[in-house]
């Protein structure tokens, strides 16, 4: 289907804001005031967009239909309302009386939160200019349409022109606005990679329908940290924060199983404790079967093939599984010494001993590498009341003692088999 496109007024500007051309100012003559954060008293969320939301800025939100964005944005959004100024929520996919009832639901019923069921851009730009809110939620980019533009809603120069708009009004107005994005089978926000480079923030709102909590995630942050997360639990009355996501991930750990140690993933300036399990079992099949959930296959079959050339162990006749339990996903190395430690603890069937956490990078010679914050990591662990930790000597080696756990320092991953499979 080809998109026809017409010119838009003003080159992304709505027709009716439009104002004289833009003076370029010396950056000297610049004046900067005190970054005026607005809390949404969201402990998860706040910490998320970098210690609040900046007036002016325009937020992306993404994540799988029904995962809990709405919720997480109608509870959000009354905490930024003020007696002089309310706040506007415009939904193109549920009526007001559906959004009515789903405020009931998780206890909203505050006066300053309006709602506008509309998916012309220009009537939602004329309400918010009569309405004057201090924070726009548009829900979703998908349904919200422009006349400039000839072809459908949720097309790819409907979702561009759209978000230029508004992204031009936040601008000139100071108002935060949210856009929400649906992610696509493919695991693209449907239309809003394509937004991410026009956005301020972009927010991922992952989770698994087997599981009830949900991590809010960011991406890409320009008055904040990336990669930072927010964890929360869905129940009946709505998302509830979750102020310690290690003592959720490990809440059901088995004490004595083969194959499962606790590894510690850092998330922005966060350190999280999660339980990584392997399976070791005899294949049945010409081609052994490797399978990984919540790490990178690759990486797995990397640290298989250290495991078979520097520890000889013969993994060629196994079908080898790995999961992160929770459905939380890790991307970094220093979980190796954890992924190869669960591998070799359920092949010899000797579980691990329960209060031990493993750190540490595995290189293809067999050695192990320093990982970045070890100290902040480790202290997490002691909190939880691990009693021992495995780490690279090097990353040892910097560290001063830390009362309530015993540091193991190694040099080579066969070390810290001998340790923890002793």
């Amino acid at each position: 289907m080809k998109e026809e496109r017409q010119a838009a007024t003003g080159k992304g500007r709505p027709a009716d804001l439009k104002t004289a051309q833009a003076k370029a100012t010396p950056i000297a003559e610049i004046e900067v005031v005190g970054e005026d954060r607005r809390l949404t008293h969201i402990g998860e969320f706040d910490r998320v967009l970098g210690g609040g939301v900046i007036p002016g800025s325009v937020i992306l939100i993404g994540g799988d239909p029904g995962i809990g964005k709405t919720t997480l944005l109608l509870q959000a959004l009354p905490r930024l309302a003020t007696k002089e100024a309310p706040v506007l929520y415009v939904s193109g996919e549920e009526s007001p009386r559906q959004i009515k009832m789903r405020g009931q639901r998780l206890g909203i019923e505050h006066p300053h939160l309006l709602i506008l069921a509309e998916t012309s851009l220009e009537l939602i730009l004329k309400s918010i200019q009569e309405v004057r809110p201090v924070a726009v939620v548009v829900d979703s980019i998908q349904t919200v349409y422009t006349e400039q533009i000839t072809s459908a809603p949720g097309s790819i120069s409907q979702v561009q022109e759209v978000a230029g708009q508004l992204m031009w009004f936040a601008k000139r107005a100071g108002v935060p606005v949210f856009i929400i994005g649906h992610v696509t089978k493919e695991g693209a926000i449907a239309g809003p990679r394509l937004l991410e480079h026009i956005v301020d923030t972009v927010l991922y709102f992952e989770g698994d329908k087997g599981h009830s909590y949900r991590i809010l995630r960011a991406v890409k942050n320009r008055f904040g940290s990336t990669n930072e997360i927010g964890v929360f639990e869905m129940k009946d009355a709505g998302l509830e924060e979750v102020s310690n996501p290690s003592e959720l991930f490990l809440a059901e750990r088995s004490q004595r199983s083969a194959g499962s140690v606790v590894v510690s993933s850092l998330e922005g300036t966060r350190p999280i404790l999660v339980e990584l399990q392997a399976l070791v079992s005899s294949t049945s099949y010409a081609m052994p079967k490797r399978m990984a959930n919540g790490v990178e296959l690759n990486r797995v079959s990397l640290l298989l093939a250290v495991m078979e050339k520097r520890l000889g162990v013969h993994l060629s006749g196994q079908d080898v599984y790995v999961n992160v339990v929770g459905g939380m996903h890790i991307d970094e190395p220093a979980i190796d010494v954890g992924i190869v430690a669960a591998v070799a603890s359920s092949l010899r069937d000797i579980p691990v001993e329960p209060g031990f956490l493993m750190l540490g990078e595995i290189g293809l010679g067999g050695e192990v590498r320093a990982v970045s914050q070890a100290e902040a990591r480790i202290r997490e662990a002691a909190k939880m009341g691990f009693k021992r930790c495995l780490l690279p000597e090097r990353n040892l080696s910097k560290l001063d003692p830390i009362e309530g756990i015993e540091l193991i320092g190694i040099h080579e991953v066969r070390e810290a088999l001998d340790v923890v499979l002793a």
